[in-house]
């Protein structure tokens, strides 16, 4: 396992076997998840990280330096300065806000973190307008502490941090993946084919694919991060053709659900990237359906509930948003079919 403390600005590490061989810049980000990689590079080009190896101590200023099992990383942020990321007035649909975090409900073709290609009107613009100054400085700036990450997609419950205390308690939970039961993450998905058996979970690392940078992939590599995704069926359409699935995630691996899903012959559908070898099932949906499907434009997955602790009160919270029009519009249609 990994640890992670952080005090006084200090963030420190210790490298685990899985992430053996890993860039230093690109470990820092997998580990960091409210600090991008640019930022996390510039603060490593700047002296700011150091590493104890074999009882040797060494000031890192190469992004692309090599870690190794059992190294122990310390990043030392320095204090928070107002974010180059401009806020932009976006309407957020807010599900509850406190002084200490956000709970939001993201639509659907929301890009989450400002990176090349998305460089604004992302969630974190809309958040650096919303929450103003009451945002305290969180990895050396004064943005949202991002705590977890739904695809661009992905429509569903997130939840933001506003304090550095509540982004470290936050953090932590996320890195357990509610194996000591304070987090849930509930995932609705309507995907092709009839799952079997009905109820299961698919045990199976993930890492990137090798001729796609842009798609992940089930891999045997010793770079592959374990991955665990647990299925629940709930409804059946179209003669088995179709079917709606709850997932929960016992890891956070980067398109982990859609991944697992495609990885037993049940990709989501509308996922261009994982399913495209599923558009021929297609033929077997009424005109309707077929409709429904192609103006969803994007994966059937919507993050439906979210349950956590609170990282200053300790208060259980939950949160639940509906399926979005556009796929529920899909499983209205779907729900039409005859042989249910």
């Amino acid at each position: 396992m990994t640890d992670e403390t952080s005090q006084n600005n200090i963030v420190a590490l210790t490298v685990g076997p899985e992430s053996n061989g890993e860039r230093l810049d690109r470990y820092l980000a997998d580990m960091i998840r409210d600090m991008s990689r640019v930022r996390l590079q510039d603060l490593i080009k700047n002296s700011h990280c150091q590493v104890a190896r074999q009882q040797q101590l060494q000031v890192l200023k190469d992004p692309s330096w090599r870690v190794k099992e059992d190294d122990q990383i310390t990043l030392q942020l320095p204090p928070p300065v107002d974010t180059q990321v401009r806020g932009q007035d976006i309407t957020l649909n807010v599900l509850y806000e406190d002084e200490a975090l956000i709970v939001l409900n993201k639509p659907a073709g929301m890009v989450v973190h400002p990176a090349p290609g998305n460089p604004d009107n992302t969630l974190v613009n809309a958040l650096i307008a919303h929450c103003g100054e009451t945002l305290s400085g969180i990895g050396g700036e004064k943005r949202p502490g991002i705590v977890h990450r739904l695809d661009k997609d992905t429509s569903g419950v997130m939840v933001a941090a506003k304090t550095d205390k509540a982004h470290h308690g936050l953090s932590e939970q996320f890195a357990a993946h509610g194996r000591d039961g304070r987090m849930k993450r509930l995932y609705q998905a309507f995907v092709w084919g009839t799952l079997l058996p009905p109820t299961g979970s698919v045990d199976a690392p993930i890492f990137r694919a090798p001729h796609n940078r842009k798609k992940m992939a089930v891999s045997k590599s010793e770079k592959a991060r374990h991955a665990v995704t647990h299925y629940r069926h709930v409804a059946r359409f179209v003669d088995g053709q179709v079917s709606h699935v709850q997932c929960q995630l016992e890891t956070g691996r980067t398109h982990q659900i859609r991944v697992h899903m495609a990885h037993i012959g049940h990709p989501v559908l509308g996922d261009a990237l994982y399913g495209s070898g599923m558009k021929s099932r297609a033929k077997h949906l009424t005109d309707g359906q077929r409709d429904a499907l192609e103006t969803l434009q994007r994966q059937a997955l919507h993050a439906s509930a979210l349950g956590f602790e609170h990282p200053e009160s300790g208060d259980d919270m939950y949160f639940e948003a509906d399926l979005p029009a556009d796929m529920q519009a899909l499983a209205d249609q779907l729900s039409s079919s005859e042989g249910l």
